[in-house]
This record gives C-alpha cells, structure tokens and sequence, in this order.
C-alpha cells in the first residue's frame, strides 16, 4: 500500500524523577509508545483512549473465489482528524502526536489546517486537546494544550515563525513522565494542565 505524500505512517511544570527520564525501550516509536500507554489505560481502567484507523481507499479487488475477494491495490488517504481520541473522567480527548529530531524548533509543517480545525471544534465543544510533541535528540515528549498550537499555526499566516521553538514548548507545554508500564504518561500532564485548571487557557 502507499502513504499519503509517499511518507510511511508511522512554570508550573511537571519534572520527573531521573528513573522516570529513562526510556524503557528507546528502539521504539513515539506511536508504539503510546500504543502501550493506552493499552495500560484501559487494563487499568483509567481511560479509554484509542488510536483512529488510518481511512483507507480501496481501487482494485480481484475476486478468485466466489466467497472470497482479494484487495490487489489500495491507498492510504490523509487522515481528516487527530491521531488518538478516546474519554478520560468524563471528558472528551483529542490528540495528535508528533516527532521531530529539530533540536531547536518543532515545524509547524508538520500539522495540517484540516487538523487545527478539527482541534478548534473540539477545544469549542469543552473537550480535552492537544498535541504530543517529542524532541527525538533529547527524548523529551510535551503535552502542548490546543490553544497555544492553533494561535502559532495562526501566527505563521501573519509574519511569525513557521515552527515553534523548543523553549516556547517548554514553557508553554508540560513534560509528560515516563513510567514502567505507562511509557507516554500524558494523563498525569492532562491532570494537571485541564483538571488543575478547570480545563480554561491560562498564561504564564
């Protein structure tokens, strides 16, 4: 099957512990990491987070049995919405999650308008959202809160910078720890950011 765009699918902050720093398994993708985390959640009753299906555009299938069809070629369209969505107390959550290896800035390039608008109705109808950035050279992941995403990718179209620069992230997001069993724990950042703060954007 191909990719969309030929790619492979693939301060009031919280500072964990140096144990809580070291990555369990660092041949791992920051998909699979959460993969994990959100099959912990669920085993543990603590959410029910999962990732969407990539929607996928069937163009030919042979049928060599009367009971049986074959898919012979298919696309990957471009996802419409966020990565990961799923409830957590009660609360619609909404997320997308990226890697960059840019030890200063994380592209905005790397979202697309039909994502920030899907983050804006969320953000309106009271749901949780945001979006996981991981830092690859400093194994650093951030829960940066929708609001502060959608005003840089908005910023961009009027004279500002087309990435978000790694000190803005880390002051305006929060580091999410690192667990044994919970690799990406971006609930506890959720509880402290949106259940701390009623959920309302605040500055610093």
């Amino acid at each position: 099957m191909q990719y969309p765009n030929g790619k492979k699918s693939s301060a009031k902050h919280y500072r964990p512990s140096v144990s809580q720093t070291i990555y369990s398994n660092r041949g791992m993708t920051l998909e699979e990491e959460i993969n994990d985390t959100n099959h912990y959640y669920l085993a543990q009753q603590m959410a029910i987070i999962h990732k969407k299906p990539t929607p996928v555009q069937i163009v030919h299938v042979d049928y060599p049995k009367r009971s049986a069809a074959v898919i012979k070629e298919a696309y990957f369209k471009q996802a419409s919405t966020t990565d990961y969505n799923g409830i957590y107390k009660g609360k619609h959550v909404d997320f997308e999650a990226k890697e960059t290896k840019n030890k200063q800035s994380f592209p905005l390039s790397n979202i697309h308008m039909h994502q920030i608008d899907h983050m804006k109705q969320i953000v309106e109808h009271g749901g949780i959202c945001f979006l996981l950035i991981r830092f690859t050279l400093y194994q650093e992941t951030y829960l940066l809160p929708a609001e502060h995403l959608i005003t840089h990718w908005e910023q961009q179209f009027t004279g500002g910078r087309k990435s978000i620069r790694y000190e803005t992230v880390k002051k305006q997001g929060y580091i999410v720890p690192v667990r044994y069993q919970a690799k990406v724990d971006y609930l506890a950042a959720i509880d402290q950011y949106y259940m701390e703060n009623g959920g309302r954007h605040h500055g610093r």
